[in-house]
């Protein structure tokens, strides 16, 4: 398995500051986003620092001789085995972690009692948010873990596949990461059939374990028909009143409730994430009319029939957790002023907020008339202060004008402007 990995190198970074503190390092993210393999990665470091391979203990939950370790109980009688012939640190490592519970009793007890350095992954946000959370309140480090970006996507092809990074085969493998996103599960896949048909697998792993597994869910068809719908409008404001009305529409009834209860449990799962709307005027946040992206937007190849509505969905979509990935708090901007064609008011894509500096980006897929670049550009205009603005597309051409940079796709995820 370690024979296939790449060194995700900005993960190492973060470990290096927190290795040896009293910290429990919690990483969190979709299922088969690549935590195992960053532990691994993690534990490759820990060996070149000479730390003794009887020290470094690994479980995962997911893994069949660990099945019936389901309590803290059963927990504490494994671990307490593994280390008592052990000398000096060890390094504990616990693998989706959420399928033990009161699984916080322990590791707040190992912190305590043992000489260790602890390291657990999960895959839903509400991990360290229950009663028992307070057994490690103040004590642990949260770390995202995000699927492969385009640059380590790029590294897995060149490290792992053998592929030469020339200009044309980056703008070639460019157009693989579209349609099939960064989960390293079907990087190694070569067909297009292989890869859809690993994604769909994915899928049904994050639908089956985390969400109806987890929450119960009675009503599958119901939640599948559900994701489709938010999956097929990514980026568009969310309405569980219009997603009932949807759905009335094809003889399907339920509430607003249960449509809000899903959106949640899908949140918590890092399917989806949520983007709230930032109103200029009032220089604060709105809790109304948010935007949801894919974590990973190679399901959209999978769950949604292909139209000319798809590309630059995708592409903002990219963008939105490139940015999250990159440290931003990230929001879309609310103008004062409306559109002309639809009445709507008119929107900055993404502002973005890392230690009080903001900036703020357009997504278009083609700048392909005098129109699109007026449309595209002019809300940056009326934005009342003067942080930096972008605008990223696939255009080859630089259309940069009145301080505005014009960026292309690829150049934005290769680069470190932004």
């Amino acid at each position: 398995m370690q024979s296939s990995l790449i060194k995700r190198k900005s993960y190492i970074e973060q470990f290096d500051e927190y290795v040896d503190t009293d910290f429990v390092k919690v990483y969190l993210g979709l299922r088969r986003s690549g935590k195992t393999s960053l532990l691994y990665n993690i534990i490759d470091e820990l060996k070149n620092r000479g730390v003794k391979n009887e020290n470094i203990i690994f479980i995962s939950f997911e893994l069949p001789e660990y099945r019936n370790v389901k309590d803290s109980d059963k927990l504490d009688e494994l671990i307490f085995e593994k280390v008592k012939n052990t000398e000096g640190r060890t390094y504990l490592f616990f693998d989706e972690i959420q399928e033990v519970s009161d699984w916080e009793k322990s590791i707040n007890g190992y912190r305590v009692s043992l000489d260790c350095d602890i390291y657990i992954t999960g895959s839903n946000s509400k991990l360290l948010s229950g009663e028992l959370a307070t057994y490690l309140a103040g004590r642990y480090i949260t770390i995202n873990v995000f699927p492969f970006s385009f640059r380590e996507f790029l590294e897995y092809q060149n490290q792992i596949e053998g592929k030469e990074l020339t200009k044309s085969t980056i703008t070639d493998l460019y157009d693989d990461y579209f349609e099939y996103g960064g989960m390293p599960g079907i990087l190694s896949l070569s067909s297009s059939q292989m890869k859809t048909q690993g994604l769909k697998d994915i899928f049904d792993s994050i639908l089956l374990n985390d969400v109806i597994s987890r929450f119960q869910i009675k009503k599958i068809d119901l939640l599948q028909r559900f994701i489709e719908y938010m999956v097929g409008n990514i980026g568009e404001t969310f309405s569980s009143k219009s997603i009932k009305n949807y759905l009335k529409g094809n003889n399907i009834n339920t509430t607003q409730d249960t449509l809000l209860k899903y959106n949640n449990y899908l949140q918590q799962t890092f399917f989806f994430s949520k983007c709230r709307r930032f109103d200029f005027k009032g220089k604060k946040v709105m809790t109304i009319y948010e935007k949801y992206y894919l974590m990973d937007h190679g399901f959209h190849n999978v769950l949604v029939e292909r139209s000319a509505k798809k590309i630059p969905r995708v592409l903002e979509n990219i963008v939105y957790v490139e940015l999250l990935r990159r440290g931003y708090n990230v929001t879309v901007g609310k103008l004062d002023e409306k559109n002309e064609e639809d009445g709507k008011p008119k929107e900055i894509d993404f502002v973005c907020e890392k230690a009080g500096k903001y900036i703020y980006i357009q997504v278009s897929y083609l700048l392909s008339s005098d129109d699109t670049i007026k449309r595209e550009f002019t809300p940056f205009f009326k934005i009342p202060d003067k942080y930096e603005t972008y605008i990223i597309t696939t255009d080859r051409y630089d259309f940069s004008q009145k301080g505005v940079r014009h960026l292309n796709i690829i150049d934005f995820l290769l680069g470190d402007e932004i």
